[in-house]
């Protein structure tokens, strides 16, 4: 247990860490990177670049630092990034560097601020949570269907949408076992790219009869262009081999949520696909809304007029002639358990619209596309 009058002084900070959080973590990033670039093989470039991955960063610990009398009540949020570093292979070792810079990052931001005092504490308290992750990583790591990155080959790539493939990957080496709305991990080494590369892909169905189906979308947008996701459509061919690591993620349906209502808007129909999938299997009672701009732009139509024709109530709406999704068409979802996913500004959206109905925050699951604590989860 951290002693009382270091509790006092993390929790003292928290006011600072609302002001200077993310200032504080984009700083750590700079630093730790300089002095140990073999990390950037771990850390997604465009995230860092954009703010993405510093505020989440900043989110956790400002929750951690909320919870500082009860540290075991963080575990719910972190779960997610614990998905993630097990899939990055993020390993013990790594958290007392992570320590040292962030520690450092805090002296460099707050200045005289951070007295020795603080340093302690918040050194002391760093320690805790570093624990607690490492114990929940393990139990993921025992647990993975295979461990590190095995070889898959490229049995099929489909174009479904101008800016969407579907690949298809089997391996002889390996259990295929995951559960729907999970996402496997990808390493490459794209040409002139300066590092291995390692990016999460949803798994979009949950028949693998021919192997492990999930989708990448080209990120082309002019200073977040994915450099993976470019190479991927672009160079990856059927014959190919890909590295994976075992499929990893906490969006899931809960077993006894019967009456479901999936949202997904863009890319984000890659997980909600292969959970519609399974729930409809499974003899739940599903509503699917799904937003893309057009008939040219919606993916999986195969997998969608599947599920139709097996009972689902399934929506497409196009943006681009038909506007976009909000309560109107949420209808028939007082007892819902509700699944949501896209990108990060759908998210913001779709949660607001719903929060505004009176849908309560426990019936909200959600898996965004970036860091899910930078939307304050």
């Amino acid at each position: 247990m951290i002693a009382e009058a270091k509790r006092q002084i993390i929790k003292e900070t928290v006011p600072v860490l609302e002001e200077h959080g993310t200032e504080i973590t984009t700083v750590f990033y700079k630093r730790m990177f300089e002095a140990h670039p073999e990390l950037l093989d771990i850390f997604n470039k465009t995230n860092q670049k954009v703010g993405d991955q510093p505020k989440a960063l900043a989110m956790t610990v400002l929750a951690a630092a909320r919870h500082i009398e009860d540290i075991e009540a963080i575990v719910p949020a972190v779960m997610g990034i614990a998905h993630k570093h097990r899939a990055l292979e993020v390993l013990p070792e790594h958290y007392p560097i992570v320590g040292k810079y962030l520690l450092a990052a805090i002296r460099e931001v707050l200045g005289d601020a951070a007295t020795p005092e603080i340093i302690d504490a918040w050194g002391e308290y760093y320690g805790k949570i570093a624990d607690v992750f490492i114990g929940i990583e393990k139990e993921m790591y025992d647990t993975a269907a295979w461990d590190g990155f095995k070889p898959f080959i490229v049995k099929k790539k489909e174009q479904v949408t101008p800016d969407i493939v579907r690949f298809t990957v089997d391996s002889d080496e390996v259990e295929k076992t995951f559960t729907a709305g999970q996402y496997i991990t990808v390493k490459v080494k794209p040409e002139g790219y300066g590092n291995t590369a390692l990016r999460h892909y949803s798994i979009c169905s949950i028949d693998k009869e021919d192997g492990i189906r999930f989708a990448v979308k080209r990120e082309a947008v002019k200073g977040r262009e994915g450099v993976v996701s470019n190479y991927m459509h672009d160079e990856i061919e059927e014959g190919d081999a890909l590295f994976m690591s075992a499929p990893a993620g906490d969006f899931k349906v809960g077993e006894d949520h019967d009456r479901l209502l999936f949202i997904a808007g863009g890319v984000g129909a890659t997980p909600v696909m292969s959970m519609a999938e399974d729930a409809v299997a499974k003899g739940k009672d599903v509503k699917y809304i799904y937003s893309c701009i057009n008939a040219d732009h919606q993916p999986f139509k195969d997998q969608m007029a599947a599920i139709r024709e097996k009972g689902a109530d399934l929506k497409v709406k196009f943006s681009e002639t038909e506007g976009f999704l909000d309560k109107g068409d949420f209808k028939d979802i007082e007892d819902r358990q509700v699944y949501i996913c896209g990108s990060m500004g759908f998210m913001g959206t779709m949660m607001k619209e719903l929060k505004e109905m009176g849908v309560d925050e426990s019936r909200i699951h959600f898996e965004p596309f970036g860091p899910k604590m930078s939307l304050g989860a």
